[in-house]
């Protein structure tokens, strides 16, 4: 026993030495005199490997743990699930649509093949966003001389995981920048701005260029190998023109049809709230809600039944499209959403409800879940003044009833 704890010690002093090495690194290397305005991006670099040795001097302040870089890894890590699938899929659709493809149409590929085709069409994707948004991150970082901001860890992370797999990298890249400036940063930076970076990203490329958006022809990634592919329409396209989806509950709850890169698998996405859940960076109320928004809209279409939309059950709305990706990673971003508990539900309530009437009134856009949660983004703040103001009035009332008893 004495022997494996002198190996585990001398283990733990390794480890021990090797962090302060790093940490010594980090020191030496700090900018000094004509190198001194790059600050902001060395302690970028420094936070990220090393919690912040800064301490409060005064005031109430309520310490943790977990600081805000952490929290954002974390966002990544619950992200991770999705993304893998999403590569997947990707040789997957491909496999099974390509006309010109090392197997035959038709023929599904081996599951590490899929892998690594996914892998090599979404790796640029995530270059191109990484080093376009961070590059103007920096920027401003450096001209404000403040720190760099750390929530572009998970919108950098997410913009290429809700595009279509087709989506050229020279728009992807015009995309990210128009959300780093005109969606953040033209308000502050991270905690200031009022729309979701991503879904803002999302946005301008659906607007700007719809054809590469939307359509059958988009969700399929053949010409990585300049290869031809037949078109693929996704259970919303069918539903919109009138159609019952082709695929299953069971294929869709798996994530096995086509769509966005890495919005398909209902059950990578949940893994990914379950693990935001039990870390309590997101908000159950918020999830919750949008669930049961869109379930109660369902059911109000169900019962009218006016057309092959409407019929469709209430539950197929969380498996198409992007509902539940939105739901759990898109509405319960902190900065965005209300802040108060009971804004929280109405706010959420909101999303579910308007993206589902969306789906299935307009046909020109059978999504809705994206205009659904930048719409509320707008009436966030709204909802909670109003929740603010309601309990403040009723703690006067409460007040002024109290007096008055007391008076008596």
């Amino acid at each position: 026993m004495s022997k494996k704890s002198g190996v585990r010690s001398e283990e733990t002093k390794v480890k021990s030495n090797a962090f302060k090495g790093l940490a010594k690194w980090f020191e030496t290397h700090k900018p000094k005199g004509k190198w001194a305005w790059l600050e902001s991006t060395y302690e970028a670099f420094h936070t990220f490997a090393f919690t912040p040795n800064r301490v409060t001097m005064r005031g109430s302040h309520v310490r943790d743990a977990i600081d805000l870089k952490r929290a954002m890894i974390m966002v990544v890590i619950a992200l991770v699930p999705a993304m893998l699938f999403g590569m997947w899929n990707i040789g997957y659709q491909t496999s099974l649509h390509a006309t010109d493809w090392p197997y035959e149409l038709g023929t599904v590929a081996s599951w590490w093949y899929c892998l690594w085709f996914g892998f090599l069409r979404m790796l640029p994707m995530l270059a191109v966003s990484y080093i376009v948004g961070l590059g103007i991150e920096f920027t401003f970082a450096q001209i404000r001389h403040h720190e760099v901001n750390e929530g572009f860890l998970v919108t950098g992370f997410i913009i290429p995981m809700i595009v279509p797999v087709t989506t050229p990298l020279w728009q992807l890249a015009l995309a990210v920048a128009f959300a780093v400036i005109i969606g953040k940063e033209v308000f502050g930076g991270t905690g200031m701005n009022f729309l979701n970076p991503a879904l803002v990203a999302r946005a301008f490329l659906f607007f700007a260029y719809p054809t590469r958006m939307s359509g059958d022809n988009v969700w399929i990634a053949a010409d990585l190998w300049g290869t031809d592919a037949i078109t693929s329409a996704t259970p919303l396209a069918e539903l919109a023109a009138g159609m019952h989806p082709s695929a299953s509950a069971l294929d869709m709850f798996i994530g096995t049809i086509p769509g966005s890169t890495c919005e398909t698998s209902v059950i990578a996405i949940l893994l990914g709230a379950i693990l935001l859940l039990f870390t309590g960076i997101a908000s159950w109320r918020i999830m919750l809600s949008v669930v049961l928004g869109g379930g109660l809209m369902g059911l109000l279409f169900n019962a009218i039944g006016a057309n092959e939309y409407m019929q469709v059950p209430f539950y197929y709305h969380y498996l198409m499209g992007g509902f539940m990706f939105g739901a759990v990673f898109m509405a319960t971003d902190p900065v965005t959403a209300a802040q108060t508990n009971t804004g929280k539900w109405i706010y959420g309530l909101l999303i579910g409800i308007f993206a589902v009437m969306l789906r299935v009134i307009n046909p020109a856009y059978p999504e809705g879940m994206m205009l659904s949660i930048l719409l509320m983004n707008c009436f966030a703040p709204l909802i909670d003044h109003c929740v603010v103001a309601r309990n403040i009035k009723m703690r006067q009332h409460r007040a002024l009833k109290l007096s008055k008893t007391v008076k008596s």
